[in-house]
């Protein structure tokens, strides 16, 4: 076994990393960026190495960088989790080359699997169903077009080089190949350096099942079972379990063998998964997608329902140790659940976000678990993954595990950065879900119904009664306090003389309100960290830090609203004829210049936030007024981008007329 083990990556997984190294007793290796100096993985490690500027692209994605940071701490092998340069053939061989073992597949497996291409071709021959598409690599655009038409939409673009569901475009209408081409191709390219496409048959209501695998150096190859990954957004998993609520024994067994032979089709070697896209109709047909050559982020769920540590079987593998058990030995118990918490923000359409972390509370309890790479005062920024942390529940059933999953997301606190925590909760009693009736389409449709429709009136009741108390003056000399210097405006007479208090406040997004409190008329109860509100005979508790407020796993920023300072700052409504960033980011394309006639809906520019792209259309037919940003300009949210005047305006019309 080694004694000292590099970790190429940030955030929960190598917080979860680090924490097995732990166990076994194995030294541990952090690297971080500018960015992350102060992250939990940084302080979780036995020791760290500054490996460059907070840009991926010049920190966690520099192979030499992390070499050097290998020798200089005399790591014997590195973990590279997931993302970054956990399938990147390159690395793999790096690794080798310099004497490190590679906590992964060897690098002609990487690079085999990680074509999706090629990745179709091998296993077909090794007898494992495939999903109908196009074949060869390299197709142009035409030809990708030309594919698309004969499969007959709707179809799948997806990159060859990728994972994760970066990329990916659902294409309903023959008339949009080409936008939806270009923007997969830029967005594959951006995310992997690759921007080679296929085509897929789009499968309606699907439901996304997957194996995990396991495989050792001296032949061994079994599985693990599968687990259900059908909810999902923009082919985004957020929520999956183990088992699958849709597989009948037979039906798992043969999966199971097909995931084995298509990972001894590319000579495999560690955990990996195999994924299948199944028709909910009939399980019994499946197609093989894709396999992800290194740990899953959903593995926690497989652990939970065998007993295994996956990331320490990784470590025996690689250190030559033979499997010591058989497929017949593999049990699966109860049942698991995890959801992903993500920086992004419902409310604004699953927008991502970011921020500081003012407050964190995380679930834990019976079944419960919690992998996260939060800490209070985390710079939550645009540069990286949006997952934050996942909580996973497990129980001896499926109806158990949901329940325990449910109320360890209402207990969930995160203050000072925008997350779908609440979403999930509400996701996961939805009655599609409680009774597995799900598909990969579930969340998209049904998204709507569970985001809330606007603020509820006990969050700006909480906001206004915290500052009612920051307004009260502090006791005089002697412990005494003048009644009349009360801001309840306490008169002679009673509670019913207390006159209102007015606060003009305003959640981001949403246009300001005036919300006014009696002292006398709703209990009110402010402490450092919380604050209860009684109306109407209900007491509502919420957390907070600064001007955030939260409860059962939804959070409100309320900040004070100034007009003045508001229009001063631009940070008012821009007016219907500005475009304005969506989400803190990078403009990567500028579609339009000054002087430009546009169209309404015509797209003048992308924004691109933790490798998630939003394109910005015109509102309106008119001409480009103004322009402020080029390719590369960081933005914040809600920031000004450009000016579109409209068809007729009048100014315009007057000028001319003069």
């Amino acid at each position: 076994m080694f004694d000292t083990v590099l970790v190429a990556n940030r955030g929960e997984i190598a917080v979860r990393v680090i924490r097995t190294l732990r166990e076994l007793g194995i030294r541990s290796v952090a690297v971080f960026s500018d960015a992350d100096a102060e992250a939990p993985h940084v302080r979780a490690a036995d020791t760290a190495v500054r490996i460059g500027p907070a840009p991926a692209g010049e920190s966690y994605l520099r192979i030499d960088r992390i070499l050097e940071a290998a020798a200089r701490t005399g790591a014997q092998a590195v973990h590279p989790g997931y993302g970054f340069l956990a399938e990147n053939a390159s690395f793999a061989q790096a690794c080798a080359d310099a004497g490190l073992v590679f906590l992964g597949p060897p690098a002609p497996a990487i690079d085999l699997m990680g074509d999706k291409i090629r990745a179709k071709e091998t296993v077909r021959a090794a007898g494992v169903p495939v999903v109908p598409g196009s074949s060869g690599s390299g197709l142009t655009d035409a030809e990708l077009a030309a594919a698309a038409r004969e499969i007959g939409v709707p179809v799948l673009l997806k990159p060859s080089a990728g994972g994760g569901g970066k990329g990916m475009r659902l294409v309903r209408e023959e008339s949009a190949l080409a936008e939806e081409i270009a923007a997969a191709r830029r967005e594959a390219r951006a995310s992997f350096g690759d921007d080679t496409l296929l085509v897929e048959r789009w499968i309606d209501r699907p439901r996304h099942i997957e194996i995990q695998v396991l495989a050792d150096t001296h032949g061994n190859v079994l599985h693990l079972g599968e687990r259900e990954c059908s909810l999902q957004r923009r082919h985004q998993k957020i929520v999956e379990e183990a088992p699958s609520v849709l597989l009948d024994e037979e039906t798992r067994a043969a999966m199971g063998e097909a995931a084995v032979q298509a990972a001894r089709s590319c000579g495999y070697v560690g955990a990996g998964t195999v994924e299948f896209i199944v028709p909910g109709g009939d399980p019994s047909s499946y197609y093989f997608m894709e396999m992800n050559t290194r740990l899953q982020v959903e593995h926690p769920v497989t652990e939970l329902v065998t007993g295994l540590d996956l990331v320490e079987w990784q470590l025996r593998v690689a250190a030559g140790e033979p499997l010591p058990f058989t497929q017949e030995d593999v049990t699966l118990t109860g049942h698991a659940v995890e959801a992903r918490i993500c920086a992004e923000d419902p409310s604004r359409g699953f927008l991502p976000s970011g921020g500081r972390v003012l407050a964190l509370r995380e679930p834990c309890g019976p079944g419960v678990r919690t992998d996260s790479g939060l800490g209070e005062g985390s710079e939550v920024g645009s540069l990286y993954d949006p997952m934050l942390a996942k909580v996973i529940a497990h129980g001896p059933d499926r109806a158990t595990a949901l329940r325990r999953l449910r109320a360890a997301l209402a207990d969930t606190v995160v203050l000072g950065v925008p997350t779908n925590a609440g979403f999930l909760r509400r996701l996961l009693a939805h009655p599609d879900v409680v009774s597995g009736e799900m598909d990969t389409g579930l969340v998209e449709r049904e998204a709507g119904s569970l985001v809330p429709d606007g603020v509820p009136s006990e969050v700006y009741e909480a906001a206004a009664a915290v500052r009612l108390a920051e307004l009260a003056p502090g006791p005089a000399e002697g412990g005494w306090t003048d009644p009349f210097a009360v801001p309840s405006g306490w008169r002679t007479g009673g509670p019913e003389a207390y006159r209102p208090v007015g606060f003009p406040l305003q959640v981001p997004g949403l246009d300001p309100v005036t919300h006014t409190v009696r002292a006398g008329a709703a209990h009110h109860e402010v402490g450092p960290d919380t604050v209860s509100v009684t109306l109407d005979g209900v007491r509502h508790t919420f957390h907070r830090a600064g001007d955030w407020l939260g409860r059962e796993g939804d959070a409100w920023q309320v900040r004070d609203h100034d007009p003045v300072a508001a229009s001063l700052t631009g940070a008012a409504h821009a007016g219907a004829d500005s475009l304005t960033a969506p989400m803190p980011g990078t403009v990567t394309v500028v579609k339009a210049a000054v002087g430009d006639r546009v169209e309404a809906g015509q797209s003048l520019l992308v924004v691109e936030a933790m490798k998630m792209e939003h394109v910005i259309s015109a509102p309106h037919a008119g001409t480009v007024a103004e322009l402020d940003v080029t390719p590369g300009t960081a933005v914040a949210m809600d920031q000004v981008l450009a000016v579109i005047t409209p068809d007729g305006n009048p100014d315009e019309d007057a000028e001319e007329a003069r």
